[in-house]
């Protein structure tokens, strides 16, 4: 059913949003559908959108001497965008694709300017989704400098778990900076354990 309900459902729960924030939103929104490997964005282009997802999942990635690198997987209830392109105006290094038959409730930057000299409310909520952003790519970053394979396939496991239920074993191995082979001896050693 294509509807807005998931989405202003996750608003709600971000208490500071009162009713009228919502309904001001809401004539902005959009139903998209992408179908399995279907690209939301491509490398080179402007990120024209941030989409909430209703259902399914999308991967971003780029390009490192023909090889796809993965950096970062997105589910329900999660948002789909490359924030530096959108806000920016700026084309995207990012690739981003659905891994599976997704459905989003898109909105574009005027939409969200316009809430923002609205509503402070949705000035806060950006701010949120700006740390939010900030915070996952400071710990993405940090994962390599600090931490092994061995330690970041752990934490993906303990933190993250539904990701070895959706995610092909060789995306993962991409997104850990290991060849697929290294990641199933990887599972193997930690199996024995």
């Amino acid at each position: 059913m294509n509807d807005f309900k998931p989405f202003k459902d996750w608003l709600k729960q971000v208490s500071f949003l009162t009713e009228e924030d919502c309904a001001l939103f809401e004539p902005y929104l959009k139903i998209k559908k992408y179908s399995a490997k279907e690209h939301f964005l491509n490398e080179g282009k402007t990120c024209q959108e941030i989409g909430f997802i209703n259902r399914g999942s999308f991967r971003t990635y780029y390009l490192s001497d023909g090889k796809e690198i993965n950096t970062h997987f997105v589910f329900e209830n999660d948002f789909v965008v490359d924030y530096d392109s959108f806000l920016e105006g700026k084309p995207s290094k990012y690739a981003i694709q659905a891994l599976e038959d997704v459905e989003i409730v898109s909105f574009n930057l005027e939409a969200l300017q316009k809430a923002y000299n609205q509503s402070q409310n949705w000035e806060r909520f950006g701010r949120i989704m700006a740390e939010q952003s900030y915070k996952l790519t400071t710990q993405r970053v940090e994962s390599f400098l600090f931490l092994d394979g061995e330690r970041r396939y752990l934490d993906l496991q303990e933190n993250h778990p539904l990701i070895f239920d959706r995610i092909p074993l060789y995306h993962i191995a991409s997104y850990l900076g290991m060849e697929r082979e290294s990641l199933s001896r990887l599972r193997k050693k930690i199996a024995g354990k």
